[in-house]
């Protein structure tokens, strides 16, 4: 036996996936499972019932019709006392039959009420023998006659040693089961309709509160809880404390408590940071200078200076200006964090790309700098300083760590409504535990992404990147792997 490869399995029954459904689906479904015992064990008790009335009628008609049989249905000309008894007073429908050695030799049926028997009555081999093996202890048993259909017969010993059997058709009990059949399921179905309908309205009016703080959570994760200072909504509505709905109302007002105080604690931890930051910073702004200038005094000085002297003036000097463009680099941050408001002027970004790579090319010549410029020009509002900063810290990042001979290709593009400005190389590749955090301020790999690399910052270029984009309104991501390091610059035209 093989199986089609192609044969389709049948698809699943949908199910409820709400609470609010499965609550009403299961209430249905447990009104419709009682419905159908209680319709059940009505039916099975009534046609017992039944039954065992028509069993007592049996017994009470006794064998007065089929010991008539024993004399071809000819009646007697006297009453009931009459020793082979007669055909009156019996029921319509009633059954006789006399069987000798098995086989029926006179068979009869009330049709009308008359009390004549019509004996025209057609039984098949196959009813004879179901009558022969009816037991002779005077108890009703059910027996199929096809042209009679269901029968309860008696079988009694006759006098001359056969067998008289009487029965009463069960199409009476059986029409009346079949009705209470019908009617309970009419009335079950009715209730079942108005049950669903009923309990859908009961089971959404019970579950108002838990709607309510679904809405109230569905609020708070809307909210931008990353971004600073949040207000959250008003705490779910008081509901009773002794149902499951009330406890969860109250647990998620004390959650929403213990976030809006960690936010509370977090935003102002933040703003104390971001203000010694800038403190320290236009702070540092006058030693600073101040150091560089005298370092560069001195090295102007006309009398002779020692060799390491002059060195360590000239190592003085150099450190001096690096950090005067880290702390101008942590002002730009703390400025962009404060929300200060960047200019918004027509930028020529193609223009701008030329600058940026004329100077890359100048401070890394040993590096292959490619240019892929669209035909037109791009301009994007903007800070053109700023703007001019982002492209120079990402070429800045691509010469100081990739080895000499590495390609960089600059490319500026439209995608709809934005500007794309892509900064690739084929270098060895961001590390990869880096990159989720390339973004974030002060992140330096602990080594380059090549060893011969020199040089480098305090980990800020990037984080400048990303604050100026984000200050445009645009965006940048890192895409990056061994031979291949591209990021990508989104600005709004």
């Amino acid at each position: 036996m093989t199986r089609r490869s192609g044969a389709r399995r049948p698809r699943p029954l949908p199910r409820p996936r709400t609470l609010r459904a499965r609550l009403t689906v299961g209430l249905v479904v447990l009104l419709a499972v009682s419905c159908a015992a209680v319709g059940l064990a009505a039916v099975v008790e009534l046609n017992g019932f039944l039954t065992r009335r028509l069993d007592e009628q049996l017994v009470q008609v006794g064998t007065r019709f089929p010991q008539s049989l024993e004399h071809n249905g000819k009646l007697p000309s006297d009453h009931d006392g009459d020793e082979y008894g007669d055909t009156r007073r019996q029921a319509t429908g009633t059954f006789g039959a006399r069987l000798v050695d098995g086989r029926v030799t006179n068979k009869g049926l009330i049709r009308s009420g008359d009390p004549a028997a019509d004996l025209r009555i057609g039984l098949t081999a196959r009813d004879a023998a179901r009558l022969a093996r009816v037991p002779t202890d005077g108890r009703p048993r059910t027996v199929d006659l096809s042209a009679l259909n269901d029968y309860r017969v008696v079988a009694s010993p006759g006098r001359d040693g056969d067998v008289l059997i009487v029965g009463l058709p069960l199409e009476p009990v059986q029409a009346t089961v079949h009705r209470l059949e019908v009617v309970s399921g009419v009335v079950f179905g009715f209730a079942l309709l108005v049950t669903g309908v009923a309990g859908a309205f009961w089971v959404r009016w019970s579950l108002r509160p838990l709607g309510r703080v679904t809405a109230t959570a569905t609020r708070v994760s809307d909210l931008p809880l990353a971004s600073g200072q949040v207000t959250l909504p008003a705490r779910a509505p008081d509901t009773d404390p002794g149902s499951e709905v009330g406890r969860l109302a109250a647990a998620f007002d004390r959650m929403l408590g213990h976030v809006e105080d960690a936010l509370t604690k977090r935003h102002a931890s933040q703003e104390r940071l971001r203000r010694f930051a800038a403190d320290a910073s236009h702070e540092l702004r006058t030693p600073v200078a101040s150091v560089r200038g005298h370092a560069e005094l001195a090295l102007l000085h006309p009398a002779a200076v020692p060799p390491e002297i002059t060195r360590a003036l000239r190592r003085i000097s150099a450190e001096s200006a690096r950090m005067g463009e880290m702390v101008d680099d942590l002002l730009l941050l703390a400025r962009l964090d404060a929300g200060r408001p960047l200019e918004r002027l027509p930028v020529d970004l193609t223009r701008l790309v030329l600058d940026a790579v004329t100077d890359a090319r100048a401070a890394g010549p040993g590096h292959r700098w490619i240019l892929d410029l669209p035909e037109d020009p791009v301009t994007v509002p903007g800070d053109a300083h700023r703007l001019h900063q982002v492209l120079a810290n990402l070429l800045a990042n691509a010469r100081l760590h990739t080895p000499v001979g590495t390609k960089v290709t600059v490319t500026l593009e439209t995608d709809g409504d934005s500007a794309l400005l892509c900064v690739h190389d084929d270098g060895p590749g961001v590390p990869e535990d880096v990159r989720p955090d390339v973004f974030e301020r002060f992140t330096r790999a602990e080594h380059r992404r090549h060893p011969d690399a020199s040089g480098g910052g305090a980990g800020l270029g990037l984080s400048i990147v990303a604050a100026v984009a984000q200050a445009h309104d645009g965006s940048v991501g890192l895409e990056s792997a061994p031979g291949s390091t591209t990021f990508t610059v989104r600005l709004p035209r």
